[in-house]
């Protein structure tokens, strides 16, 4: 893509408004725009980023064995009075009325709808166990919506939900989804943290979050530093997990904490994820059962997964940063280079990016080609801030020497290549 025929609204200065680092970033280097309080569009930046963090999401559900649909983000307020949750959600929900006076809401989560789903489509433990999730947009009615789309009111999200027989199959769903989501995690280059934390409106006695580490994280962490070199292994325990201690701060209690001073872990960190086993709650408040083995009904027990996908990407940018702009993890990075064209009043200098790119853009190479007018200086200030990957400058040294350089962003090291030698390097 050249820079001249894309759009990227850059800000010089930090947005009147923003707090944090990440909504700074997010604003400045053109990702997203607010539209009213807690409500951003997303411009081609962020949206490229959200939709590779959102295939990486779909790609680990699907070797997961859960299956995806799309839910309606209006969803009918008859359901959530048959769960019992209608009255006593608060205002966080958005509730409206259609033309003939039906009770609607803006769906905050899908617990009601996907078990209305399954009720009304299976009837026999042999169709068990199914995982059925989706990627959809969901709003809750924040008091006061801040840092950004860390915590707007709308925001992206995938939802996943369990139905199995009994509780022990029910576990293991649960445990197949721990695993799918540090296998994520790790995907992407982040270390998350999976803590034990209160269930909350969603109900049951079993819950999980996810964290990764951010000095600006809301949260606060307490954990064994084994769990750190576990979940980096290629052969996850999830058990070992579960029953290593690791609470979020409204679980850490410092009189049960028997860790000794010296492993246990404590960091501000921002959760990117949540999963739940409830059990019954929601199959039994709306009459959803199967058939079992001995031809009786029996209500399935559930669990439900979610991770904020629009959240993610501003709690990488926390993690992932520094003074001088955004530092993507290479998975989800907008472009694996920018092509920055520093002499691109020199017809001779031109050219040869010209043929860089074309080159490039060939083998499959995402590449972002700065073939603006602008000055080097300001060319290097835009790439620091977007934070792709690797900066191929091309200028004089290219000119007498057939060498470009080429800068890693995250250490911002810079070394002198041939073309040759950077495509193998990109490939």
């Amino acid at each position: 893509m050249r820079i001249t025929n894309y759009f990227l609204p850059i800000l010089k200065e930090n947005p009147q408004g923003a707090e944090i680092t990440s909504h700074k970033l997010m604003i400045r280097s053109g990702m997203i725009r607010q539209q009213n309080s807690g409500i951003y569009s997303w411009l081609p930046l962020g949206l490229k980023v959200l939709k590779k963090i959102e295939n990486l999401v779909r790609e680990e559900m699907n070797k997961a064995g859960a299956l995806e649909i799309l839910m309606p983000c209006i969803q009918p307020a008859e359901l959530w009075k048959e769960s019992g949750r209608y009255d006593v959600y608060g205002k966080e929900m958005l509730r409206i009325e259609d033309r003939h006076e039906n009770a609607l809401l803006f769906g905050p989560t899908n617990e009601e709808v996907v078990t209305d789903i399954f009720r009304n489509n299976v009837k026999s433990y042999k169709e068990l166990p199914k995982t059925l999730y989706q990627i959809q947009w969901k709003f809750r009615d924040e008091i006061r919506p801040r840092f950004g789309v860390m915590r707007g009111r709308e925001f992206y999200m995938k939802d996943a939900y369990s139905f199995d027989i009994d509780e022990k199959k029910a576990e293991e769903s649960y445990d197949n989804m721990f695993r799918a989501y540090l296998n994520l995690f790790k995907r992407i280059g982040l270390l998350a943290i999976p803590v034990r934390a209160d269930t909350g409106p969603i109900g049951g006695n079993l819950s999980h979050e996810f964290h990764i580490i951010a000095n600006t994280g809301e949260s606060n962490i307490f954990y064994d530093k084994a769990i750190e070199d576990e979940v980096m292994k290629d052969s996850i325990d999830v058990n070992f997990l579960k029953t290593t201690y690791a609470m979020a701060d409204d679980m850490h209690e410092e009189a049960k904490c028997k860790i000794p001073k010296e492993r246990l872990k404590h960091h501000k960190s921002i959760e990117v994820g949540h999963i739940f086993c409830f059990g019954t709650k929601y199959t039994k408040a709306m009459n959803a059962d199967v058939m079992d083995r001995e031809g009786k009904p029996q209500h399935p027990y559930c669990g439900s997964y979610g991770i904020g996908v629009s959240r993610l990407v501003g709690a990488i940018i926390e993690s992932s940063h520094d003074n001088a702009g955004i530092i993507w993890p290479k998975a989800i990075a907008p472009f694996a280079a920018s092509l920055i064209n520093v002499l691109a009043n020199d017809a001779e200098c031109t050219n040869a990016c010209d043929a860089i790119y074309k080159r490039l853009s060939d083998l499959g190479i995402e590449i972002l080609y700065d073939d603006s007018k602008a000055s080097a200086g300001q060319k290097f200030s835009t790439h620091d801030l977007i934070g792709i990957p690797h900066q191929i400058i091309v200028g004089s040294k290219f000119l007498k020497f057939n060498k470009v350089e080429l800068k890693d962003r995250q250490t911002n090291a810079i070394i002198e290549l041939d073309i040759e030698e950077v495509i193998t390097h990109l490939s």
